[in-house]
């Protein structure tokens, strides 16, 4: 089954069978382990409707009118790789799954947080975000991959949380079109240099690298 539908299925599962209210008294129970399959910077690219580079303006969370929990984050953009938006514009999305557990008026204990493997967002921290397309259905939104398509932004840095793993696996581009800098971060692990991962990115978008099969 593709990763995509996999992921659908989680959210309609997560959305019928976790939104129970859980007594106050009862621990939360800790995330296990998500298996999340490697997504290279191909799959990343190719699969993302957005590629923004932004600012986390606010996150909040909530529940929706049918009961569903969301994470509801809201970017500053400051580039847009892929898509039509200006920088300087703000990006809103929801995420399924809360923040943290939240008390009810009941006095009991909502646990469904964002599972684990999603992507965790905090006010103020810097960002290159792969955006997927919203679910069609509740029109929640996350990063392609999940974890692998949020990079955080420090010291001119960027990393995700998995620690960029599998991000050049396999990933083959033509000739000619790497810079030297380019050739050097396909061959390292870990934080990539912010600027030339960037610029990287852009130029296959703006090029059409994927379609045309210059990068597989």
């Amino acid at each position: 089954m593709p990763f995509r539908m996999l992921r659908n299925a989680r959210h309609v599962l997560l959305a019928g069978a976790l939104v129970a209210v859980l007594s106050a008294s009862v621990p939360p129970v800790p995330a296990q382990s998500s298996g999340l399959p490697p997504q290279n910077l191909t799959r990343l690219v190719g699969d993302a409707e957005l590629i923004v580079v932004a600012q986390v303006m606010r996150v909040t969370d909530g529940l929706t009118p049918q009961g569903e929990p969301y994470t509801e984050v809201t970017l500053g953009i400051d580039e847009c790789p892929k898509g039509a938006i200006r920088g300087g514009a703000r990006l809103t999305f929801r995420q399924f799954g809360l923040v943290a557990p939240r008390k009810m008026p009941d006095g009991q204990m909502l646990l469904t947080v964002s599972p684990d493997g999603y992507p965790h967002w905090q006010e103020g921290e810097r960002v290159i975000a792969f955006l997927e397309q919203p679910e069609p259905r509740t029109g929640l939104q996350t990063t392609v991959g999940l974890a692998h398509g949020k990079l955080n932004l420090l010291d001119g840095r960027a990393v995700n949380e998995l620690g960029n793993r599998g991000l050049f696996d396999g990933v083959r581009v033509n000739g000619g079109l790497l810079t030297e800098r380019e050739r050097a971060m396909f061959s390292s692990r870990g934080p990539v240099d912010a600027a030339t991962f960037v610029g990287l990115v852009g130029r296959a978008v703006r090029e059409n690298w994927i379609a045309t099969g210059k990068m597989r």
